[in-house]
């Protein structure tokens, strides 16, 4: 397991790994819709998302693309995130250059602000483009679906302010990044 870098504040280090952990309910929501579990749709309402089929290969996607990007902001406090692995061909052991991380977090983390709050405010017409009984009359269904979305609502904050803090603590010059090994030691 690599260390945080060791001017990384605590409260920039458990963001990091909140990030993982809020992208998580959704991604198993979808995991159990993709394999039919009745997480609120009806069969008619699975079918119309394509599962069995097609859809459940994309609900799979997006919950490992979600959970892999939310890894990503992992390497603002990490190593790996500063000086490039050992296993990077020509690149091992140089420094990461700021801006490469910094511009896709920050675009990340606006993008899924904007999401997040796009989201909320057209919670209440969730599902009104399924066809009718495709969702289960039930409050339990929506109030599980909710609870395991509204996580996501905190991702955009989380990554942007790791972002700020990596941002300030890289381009501030204060540590040379050739204190830091590449993941794996030296080359």
């Amino acid at each position: 397991m690599t260390k945080t870098v060791p001017d990384v504040p605590r409260w920039a280090n458990l963001a990091a790994h909140a990030t993982l952990l809020v992208t998580l309910p959704s991604g198993l929501w979808r995991i159990a819709m993709g394999l039919g579990i009745p997480v609120g749709f009806t069969a008619q309402g699975l079918e119309a998302f394509g599962i069995p089929g097609w859809g459940t290969a994309y609900v799979f996607g997006l919950s490992l693309l979600s959970e892999a990007l939310a890894f990503l902001t992992l390497g603002l406090v990490r190593p790996w995130g500063e000086v490039w692995p050992r296993w990077i061909p020509g690149l091992r052991g140089r420094p990461i250059p700021p801006l490469a991380a910094i511009v896709p977090a920050a675009a990340g983390a606006i993008a899924l602000t904007a999401i997040g709050v796009q989201g909320l405010l057209g919670w209440a017409e969730a599902g009104s483009s399924l066809a009718q009984g495709g969702w289960e009359n039930s409050p339990v269904y929506g109030a599980v679906m909710a609870a395991c979305y509204a996580p996501l609502l905190l991702w955009g904050p989380l990554l942007a302010a790791v972002t700020v803090h990596y941002a300030r603590r890289r381009l501030s010059g204060k540590r040379p990044q050739h204190a830091l090994e590449p993941l794996g030691g030296r080359a």
